[in-house]
This record gives C-alpha cells, sequence and structure tokens, in this order.
C-alpha cells in the first residue's frame, strides 16, 4: 500500500481531503467505473475519550484505511485517514496496478523463481502455483485494490479454519476460489465465523480473548504503517462479538443448529470431485506470492 511522508503533509495540509476522497469516488461512478450505486465512503472513529484518537475509513468494495499518524483531535485523525486512503485510491488507478497477461506472466515467473515449482506447473491447479495462476486469471483486468478486496475473504476463511472444512470435504480449489471470487463478505459469513470462535471457547476457555488481543495488536501495526486494513479489522470485529456472545444460555442450541463446520457450505455453489486440496489447504505461505510490485500482499499467515 502506498503509505505518505513528511513531504506528503505540507502538500496535504491545506487541502480539503475528506471532500477530494468523496469527488473522487463520486466521480468514478460518474465515469462507469465498477462502483456499486450502494457503497458509500463510510468513516469509523474510535470510542477513546482521551488521544490520540483513531480514524478508519471504508471504500466503496471494502478496502479500509486509518490514520497511522498520533493526532490530537477527531477531525485530525479523520483527515489523516481520508489523505491515506486518497493517495492509495489514486495510486491505484496506475496502470501498473492492473491485473493484465504481461503481469501474471511477471508474477508466476517471479513465483517459480522462489519455489520447488515450476512455470508448467501453473497448468496444474492442484498445485500452489497453478492455484495462484488460476486466482489472477479469474480477476484479470482487475486493480489491486480490487484484488486485495477479494483476498481478504481468502485470508479471513483460511485463518477462521474454513477453507481447511472444504479440504477435508474434498472440495477443488477452482471450484472454491471461483465460488468466493464472486461472492462478497456478508453478514451470514461473518455470523458463520462468529459461530466458529463462539464454539471454539466453549471448548478452549479464554482463547477468543487471546486472539482478540493479538488481532488488536496486528491491526495497531498495520494501521500506523499505512497498509490496507480490512482482514485485521473484520477480525477483531469477528472475535469481538464472538467474545461478548461466548457464554450466552443459548450458545448450545445455536451451535447445534448452526454449525458451520459441520453443515455444506453453498453445496449447489462449491462442486466437490476428484480435485482434492492438498493437504496445506487452496495456498501455502510459499505459494502465496508476491502480488505487488512494491509489497507482498501475504503478511506470512494468509494461507497455511
Amino acid at each position: 500500500m502506498f503509505k505518505t511522508h513528511p513531504q506528503d503533509d505540507a502538500v496535504f495540509k491545506d487541502l480539503n481531503v475528506v471532500s477530494m476522497l468523496h469527488h473522487f469516488w463520486e466521480q468514478k461512478q460518474v465515469t462507469g467505473a465498477h462502483v456499486r450505486p450502494e457503497s458509500l465512503i463510510v468513516y469509523e472513529s474510535s470510542p477513546s475519550p482521551s488521544p490520540p484518537f483513531i480514524c478508519y475509513v471504508t471504500l466503496p468494495g471494502g478496502s479500509c484505511f486509518g490514520n497511522f499518524q498520533d493526532c490530537s483531535t477527531r477531525a485530525e485523525a479523520r483527515r489523516d485517514a481520508a489523505r491515506i486512503a486518497l493517495m492509495n485510491s489514486m495510486f491505484n488507478e496506475l496502470p501498473s496496478r492492473r491485473i493484465t497477461p504481461d503481469f501474471i506472466a511477471c508474477s508466476l515467473k517471479e513465483a517459480a523463481s522462489t519455489t520447488s515449482e515450476t512455470i508448467e506447473d501453473a497448468t496444474d491447479p492442484s498445485t500452489g502455483i497453478g492455484a495462484y495462476c488460476f486466482m489472477l486469471e479469474s480477476n484479470i483486468g482487475k486493480t489491486m485494490l480490487e484484488f486485495q478486496e477479494i483476498m481478504t475473504i481468502f485470508q479471513l476463511l483460511h485463518w477462521n479454519g474454513t477453507l481447511k472444512s472444504f479440504r477435508e470435504r474434498k472440495c477443488s480449489r477452482q471450484h472454491v476460489i471461483s465460488y468466493y471470487s464472486q461472492h462478497r463478505l456478508d453478514e451470514c459469513t461473518r455470523s458463520h465465523m462468529v459461530l466458529d470462535w463462539m464454539m471454539q471457547e466453549q471448548r478452549s476457555p479464554g482463547l477468543v480473548s487471546h486472539e482478540l488481543q493479538v488481532a488488536l495488536r496486528e491491526l495497531a501495526d498495520a494501521r500506523r504503517a499505512g497498509r490496507e486494513l480490512r482482514f485485521y479489522k473484520e477480525k477483531r470485529e469477528i472475535l469481538s462479538l464472538a467474545l461478548s456472545q461466548a457464554y450466552s444460555k443459548d450458545l448450545e442450541h445455536i451451535c447445534e443448529e448452526t454449525e458451520w463446520s459441520q453443515a455444506e457450505a453453498n453445496p449447489d455453489c462449491i462442486a466437490h470431485n476428484g480435485d482434492v486440496c492438498q493437504t496445506n489447504g487452496l495456498l501455502d505461505k510459499s505459494d502465496h506470492y508476491r502480488l505487488y510490485s512494491q509489497e507482498d500482499i501475504s503478511d506470512g499467515e494468509t494461507f497455511d
């Protein structure tokens, strides 16, 4: 992600970056860009009663950014978050930030040079580089921010253990990728994840609290680094909700009725066949290759 530097602060100091960000996305709708009409730029301020204040801004499509400076007022935090989001939005419009056949070829070559797999393995979707190639080709024409929004879903599915569940049910990689590449992260998916963590808390008391503390640290570190935050923020919200409901008297009944790991997840959309996921899930850590020219999209924890 694109992060501001001290000299950038002087450039943006006297600009109304909140209005500029709104205008930028408004113009994308006018010019026919793929922006959902119901999408809005959403600001969320932390409930802290004293500084430093924190503000997050979520863009149409789901990408999220936050202020990385220490801000003494909520308005300052809002402006700083808007500045980070605006610069990333503008940077995302560069031709080099779009997935093209040339980009895919370069990415596969780089991937092959860093693992034991070869370019020829890219035609086999059962391999790590093959799954990576399939995902890139499925999203050709998309920008890096758009691709990151899709990757966030897979990061969460991996973190939550859902990909492991799909593997155990012998779901093929390409069918899982195809399905979730076409579906947004919605309340239904979040609810299933919350229930999963509630059940894990029932089995191992204190686990969710520990995971939440880890998620909060990860979110703070990523925000201070000026990175895209949706994965970390979704983790925080899922765990917070799971912790608040973990000891509900209705937990046992809810778990019996809706246990995600035992139910068939979208059986009409995710086919089961002989193409079995390998023992390391959709993509291994070593298979989740460098997707940005400037940074590694994998934070060392995207796929197990």
